[in-house]
């Protein structure tokens, strides 16, 4: 994994991160302008190392590609994704806000409530909610299987 990558990552206790990013959102009078944000986050998150660009990190589930790879560091899992599509890459970035570089435990315990907070679900298409059903499902897979 991207060490550097790693140590950027936040630290922000995930209730907290979670009340950040709403507020984000909220900042924002319409979804055009949320939109826009949610593609800018995907625009500036880094990218997935070429190593991981494999079949074996690709989730189904989604319309468009998306890697996704979990690496236990310490006690905590850290998450690397990337997608094909801006939307989904901004998807990405949140998600991993919220669920990387944190225990197995505590991605868990931790509901996506933040999703339905900032309307996200409700402003996604149907395929797209799949995708993001998958990716979290993924995560708290991926989370679950450290504590088998």
């Amino acid at each position: 994994m991207n060490q550097e990558f790693f140590e950027n990552t936040l630290r922000t206790p995930i209730e907290e991160e979670k009340t950040k990013l709403i507020e984000e959102f909220a900042f924002f009078d319409n979804w055009t302008e949320r939109y826009e944000y949610l593609i800018d986050l995907g625009r500036k998150h880094p990218p997935l190392e070429e190593v991981y660009k494999r079949d074996e990190f690709k989730l189904s589930g989604c319309q468009s590609q998306v890697w996704l790879v979990g690496e236990r560091v310490g006690d905590r899992l850290l998450f690397q994704a990337m997608s094909d599509a801006v939307i989904v890459s901004g998807i990405i970035a949140l998600l991993l806000r919220v669920y990387s570089n944190r225990t197995p435990q505590d991605i868990i315990d931790t509901e996506p409530d933040f999703i339905h907070a900032i309307g996200l679900d409700s402003h996604l298409s149907a395929i797209r909610n799949n995708g993001l059903s998958a990716m979290l499902k993924a995560i708290k897979g991926r989370a679950q299987s450290e504590l088998d």
